[in-house]
């Protein structure tokens, strides 16, 4: 199961993390619906808006729980699927199935 436990994440991290990362104790969620309404849960995670090592306070956000789940999930789903596609592409056959004539 991909996570922390075979991720080097936690090793990027820059030494001054403690303070940088948004004190998520008191925080409400920052994620927003369709509409535009803001979550009414609790944040219990420091989320990077986009993917990588840039932890300055814009690409940074509280989450709670469950929509740190969502787009963890969502990101783990489509980095999968890439690969899947990388390897499918290695094995694809060049000439068409005889069946396909």
């Amino acid at each position: 199961m991909p996570g922390w436990q075979n991720s080097d994440r936690r090793d990027r991290l820059p030494s001054n993390w403690d303070k940088i990362r948004k004190d998520d104790a008191g925080y409400r969620c920052e994620a927003t619906s369709a509409d535009d309404e803001r979550c009414k849960e609790r944040a219990v995670d420091v989320d990077h808006k986009r993917r990588g090592d840039d932890h300055s306070q814009e690409n940074l956000r509280a989450l709670c729980e469950w929509h740190h789940d969502k787009k963890s999930g969502a990101e783990g789903a489509a980095a999968l699927a890439a690969t899947r596609r990388r390897i499918s592409k290695r094995f694809r056959r060049a000439e068409v199935h005889p069946g396909l004539m």
